[in-house]
């Protein structure tokens, strides 16, 4: 089910070849069924999917893989039970054959704050950290991208892709199940780098944006999307247990502190492209996730806090570039 062998072969002609050393090793071991109590349950769900040829691919405004025509009554509803055990999809929406993924994420709001902002994609290679179910890659596509590399080491994350990517044989995206982690030092081999909700959830982020600088070619440019806190507040915020009820929220930065570690790093043109406070309507519990959503995780009589009573999620968008 797993073919990466198309995207080996695209990198042995890279700036990238040199991962490959190690990289097919690292994927073997990252897809042994043993270490995932659902792997095969979510492979089953995959392989039941059916048959279908799309009449449409749609990738640059949204993202829709054949139409309700396409397939009959009978077959879609196959399709969505199929889809819904690979529950709960974060990022989205999707749309498959006339089934809608309403995703928790509305990702298409965060992916038009930041499409006019970026260096178009057009012909270029790019590394997505932390990539989830891969809507973004197929956003990158739509964009123009030559070569899209998502990792993300959720194994379900990387099924959801493989749902996707059974109705698209020739997606020039690809989910591989690592993590940052799992990246070479100074790799030096992309034109463009997402880290998007991921910064908050490292432990150390100076050393995680010293990894995405050494994943850039010269000149390359990072789209960097996280978690903020209000300038008012102070520099750092280290939530004492949970933030938003998530456990894994190490440190947010405010505006500044963030461009001032991006600037230690190494990176120049330094950009604050947009800050949203995250809304209840972008973020939000539907059929397609089975659990609590940000509204459960706010102050029911304050949605300017969090449950905790730090303030509420506030994400902010910077571009910036690695020097020639």
């Amino acid at each position: 089910m797993f073919n990466y062998q198309p995207l080996y072969d695209q990198l042995a002609q890279s700036r990238a070849a040199g991962w490959l050393e190690i990289l097919p090793e690292q994927v073997e071991q990252a897809l042994q069924p043993k270490r995932h109590g659902h792997f095969w349950e979510w492979q089953d769900a995959v392989q039941s999917l059916p048959s279908l040829q799309p009449s449409v691919i749609e990738l640059q405004q949204q993202v829709k893989i054949g139409r309700g025509e396409d397939t009959d009554d009978t077959t879609r509803e196959m399709l969505k039970t199929g889809l819904k055990q690979l529950n709960p999809w974060r990022k989205g929406p999707i749309e498959l054959f006339g089934v809608y993924i309403d995703s928790e994420w509305r990702s298409d709001w965060k992916w038009q704050r930041l499409e006019n902002e970026i260096t178009p994609l057009n012909g270029r290679t790019v590394l997505d950290v932390g990539c989830g179910n891969g809507y973004y890659g197929l956003r990158m596509l739509g964009m123009g991208a030559e070569l899209v590399v998502g990792l993300d080491p959720s194994i379900l994350y990387v099924m959801q892709y493989e749902a996707i990517r059974r109705y698209l044989p020739q997606c020039n995206a690809y989910v591989l199940p690592l993590g940052v982690q799992d990246l070479p030092e100074k790799l030096h081999a992309f034109d463009t780098v997402f880290s998007m909700g991921v910064l908050y959830h490292r432990r150390s982020p100076l050393a995680h944006l010293q990894t995405l600088y050494e994943t850039l070619k010269p000149g390359g440019e990072l789209v960097l999307e996280t978690l903020v806190i209000p300038e008012d507040y102070g520099e750092v915020l280290v939530p004492e247990n949970r933030y938003a009820k998530m456990r894994n929220v190490w440190s947010i930065p405010s505006c500044s502190t963030l461009q001032d570690w991006l600037s230690q790093q190494g990176f120049q043109s330094i950009r604050c492209v947009d800050v949203t406070a995250t809304t209840i309507q972008e973020q939000r519990r539907t059929e397609w996730i089975n659990s609590f959503s940000l509204e459960n995780f706010l102050d029911p009589n304050d949605h300017r806090k969090t449950i905790e009573g730090y303030p509420a999620p506030l994400r902010a968008i910077f571009v910036a570039q690695a020097p020639l």
